[in-house]
């Protein structure tokens, strides 16, 4: 990895592999039109939104910029990290096409994340940073991830006021981020004021 930006327009850049987050979010325009609007809107959430959309379009731009290392170890693990976020991704917006509109989003790969669909953002980004060996890409990736921790906190504390305890007890169960949903025994400690 190099500290120097790498600014290189060719065909093998990282662009091939952002360029799929495009059609992903345009892949969400088929699902029910009332998906953006189940999503908690708060007026934090739209501020901390639009800094989010900043770095991922420079995060786009410079992707064109951005050769990917062919052949390399980098390139691999980045393809594998870049291909785990797709299938989450994708997962994560059949979980909100089967959902119910008027509830919350707690089923299918919801039950792993509940912030699937930010995670599988993140993850591509990274796995293209990986991919071309870039630390300015992975540091503007790393920036994403802690102004989108903000953003879900936010999200959160707004979905509970709409849910209520229900959603609480969703909370209980699933990660922020990704991992095993916990078990009964957890549920009862984290209730009872124990560490999650």
């Amino acid at each position: 990895m190099s500290l120097r930006p790498a600014l290189d327009i060719g065909i093998w850049n990282a662009w091939i592999l952002t360029f799929v987050l495009f059609l992903m979010m345009m892949l969400s325009g088929v699902f029910p039109r009332d998906v953006g609007k189940r999503i908690t809107p708060v007026k934090e959430v739209k501020k901390t939104g639009k800094f989010m959309m900043i770095v991922f379009f420079i995060l786009i731009i410079y992707s064109v910029f951005l050769p990917l290392k062919l052949g390399t170890i980098w390139f691999f693990a980045g393809l594998g990290v870049y291909a785990t976020g797709l299938i989450i991704s994708f997962a994560a917006l059949f979980s909100i096409a089967a959902t119910k509109p008027g509830e919350p989003f707690t089923t299918g790969m919801y039950r792993y994340s509940r912030h699937p669909l930010v995670l599988g953002t993140i993850l591509p980004l990274a796995g293209a940073g990986i991919a071309s060996a870039s630390w300015l890409f992975l540091l503007l990736v790393v920036t994403l991830t802690i102004i989108s921790r903000f953003s879900l906190i936010i999200e959160e504390r707004a979905t509970v006021m709409k849910f209520g305890d229900s959603y609480k007890r969703y909370m209980a169960v699933a990660p922020r981020w990704i991992g095993l949903p916990r078990r009964d025994r957890d549920i009862i400690l984290y209730q009872k004021g124990g560490n999650r």
